[in-house]
């Protein structure tokens, strides 16, 4: 899929303020992000571009080889978003059901995405700020690693499932390779993996097995950066950096550009992000 440089287009959030009613009028958005669009604007670049805010730390003789891609939702995509993931009466966004195994996950026909990642990684946090605007779609969020043990499966509208799997790596289940990597070789209707990279610690040899399994698949999937504020600038510098390279180098099904989230994850933070899961 073919994405923009990070830098270009920025502009139009702030361009085009007049035409922002007209551009979401058709879509019921949530206060949260009218809020956002409100925010001064290196406040609202640092809140929902935080690569590019990143990019500026960088000295000039080294900003070209940080080879960063974007995908750069246009307003109208924002607010689509917002309508998919706000639960309505024709919008129906619920929890499903939970497999222990392939076969025994519901037979659905339409697309899926899964989130997937180690133990405490927080995975269980996004997803529960992705529901935000469905309250009454329990999530459960445990600071216990291996908290999540079975396949588990949302509707999102008419829309698409997710599916939140269980951690790898401490405390995972025991069959965890067998569950997971049959879901994601079998699995027909699996449109996108959303793999989840500590950001604090980077890829380690745990995540190189689920991207391994990723790529032997030729399944698309993203890298999601999480707990982007729980180290230094600096420190989250050098891993996105090192992480950049990888994908670009060792990859052939990532997605090009990582997407960070913070640990405490709100909805504001994710309206960029939701408008990618579809």
């Amino acid at each position: 899929m073919a994405a923009p440089n990070l830098l270009l287009s920025m502009g139009r959030l702030f361009e085009m303020p007049a035409a922002l009613g007209r551009v979401i009028r058709p879509y019921s958005t949530s206060q949260a992000f009218a809020d956002v669009l409100r925010l001064p604007k290196e406040q609202l670049t640092k809140l929902v571009f935080p690569l590019q805010e990143l990019e500026r730390q960088l000295l000039p003789e080294s900003r070209p080889n940080f080879n960063l891609k974007t995908f750069d939702p246009s307003l109208e995509d924002i607010a689509r978003a917002e309508s998919c993931f706000t639960a309505t009466a024709r919008n129906r966004i619920e929890y499903l059901s939970s497999a222990e195994r392939l076969d025994h996950a519901p037979d659905l026909l339409r697309p899926e995405v899964c989130f997937i990642g180690r133990s405490n990684v927080g995975k269980s946090s996004l997803i529960k700020a992705l529901f935000s605007l469905a309250p009454e779609v329990e999530v459960r969020v445990s600071k216990k690693p291996g908290h999540t043990k079975k396949m588990n499966f949302f509707r999102v509208g008419k829309y698409f499932t997710l599916v939140d799997m269980p951690g790898y790596g401490y405390r995972a289940p025991e069959d965890f390779v067998d569950m997971v990597e049959t879901y994601l070789k079998e699995r027909k209707n699996l449109m996108r993996t959303f793999l989840l990279v500590d950001s604090v610690v980077g890829i380690q040899k745990a995540d190189s097995i689920a991207i391994e399994m990723c790529e032997e698949f030729a399944l698309p999937y993203v890298m999601v950066l999480t707990k982007i504020d729980k180290s230094s600038k600096g420190h989250l510098l050098k891993q996105v950096l090192q992480i950049q390279k990888f994908v670009d180098t060792k990859t052939q099904g990532c997605f090009p550009q990582l997407f960070p989230v913070r640990s405490r994850t709100n909805r504001i933070y994710t309206i960029k992000f939701t408008s990618f899961t579809k």
